[in-house]
């Protein structure tokens, strides 16, 4: 096949609603001449509250049928709950590989002078993983944790059209307010909110996501060369019908994406 006619380097970006648009804005910002496909799974959304052995059949069975449809190349989970506990069995019966996301505890500890925040959702809070990332990395840093699904809601709002409560949003980060100087945001819909939080925080708490990592790790996997993608805009996919979904249609069309079509798949 010529490169003229090969078809363009194709990006799976995978989350449980549209928070992983904040890892697909970093990606494209590295590597803007591929080809992007987003999928988030709304029937089941949101994942901190499913059964560990639903999560793992749901995403499978929608990530391998969009890795088939669309001859993806790379496929990332945008998603802290998934990718700790969906990835190994995803590399087990994919082809090509997958990227996932952890909370940049790492980074965080290493500027850290006082203390570090992670804020992320009750499910991540929780989970054994988030306390073996904080042992490992910042065991010498004190590191306090706040969960909270309110959050992962407001960011669904926000690309909505609909404007941020800061009041509202200072309440739910009070435990954190003037006790850290360095905060995680452990769950890929939290940069959708970074400009409202570092309001709440007076700009006093430096951010980190790990959404710029995640890109330098895709540009990593690529070829030597890869045929840029030029055709204008990107397919993204929800698990089940929306409703009325003009504005959530013009907030992803501002991000280079068509109308959202549903998936036609079924059982999940």
């Amino acid at each position: 096949m010529s490169l003229a006619t090969q078809k363009p380097f194709r990006v799976l970006v995978f989350d449980s609603g549209v928070g992983g648009l904040s890892v697909y804005k970093e990606i494209r910002k590295l590597l803007p001449d591929i080809e992007y496909i987003y999928l988030f799974d709304n029937e089941a959304y949101p994942y901190g509250e499913l059964e560990k052995e639903t999560l793992i059949h749901r995403v499978k069975m929608l990530v391998e049928e969009v890795v088939k449809r669309e001859l993806i190349d790379i496929v990332v989970i945008a998603c802290n709950t998934a990718s700790t506990i969906v990835l190994p069995k995803l590399r087990e019966v994919l082809d090509v590989p997958v990227v996932g996301v952890v909370p940049a505890i790492k980074p965080a500890s290493l500027i850290a002078h006082k203390a570090v925040g992670l804020i992320a959702t009750p499910a991540t809070v929780k989970r054994e993983y988030t306390y073996q990332l904080i042992e490992s990395f910042a065991s010498s840093k004190e590191v306090k944790l706040l969960g909270s699904t309110r959050l992962v809601n407001m960011a669904e709002e926000k690309l909505c059209g609909i404007q941020i409560d800061l009041e509202e949003l200072e309440e739910i980060l009070s435990p954190l307010k003037h006790k850290v100087d360095v905060a995680v945001l452990g769950c890929t819909h939290f940069p959708l909110l970074k400009e409202e939080i570092d309001k709440v925080f007076g700009g006093e708490v430096i951010l980190i996501d790990s959404g710029e990592a995640i890109a330098r790790r895709v540009k990593s996997l690529l070829p030597g060369t890869v045929n840029g993608y030029k055709k204008g805009r990107y397919k993204i996919y929800s698990s089940a019908a929306l409703g009325d979904k003009t504005a959530l249609d013009s907030a992803v069309g501002k991000l280079n994406f068509s109308p959202i079509e549903t998936l036609p798949i079924q059982d999940v």
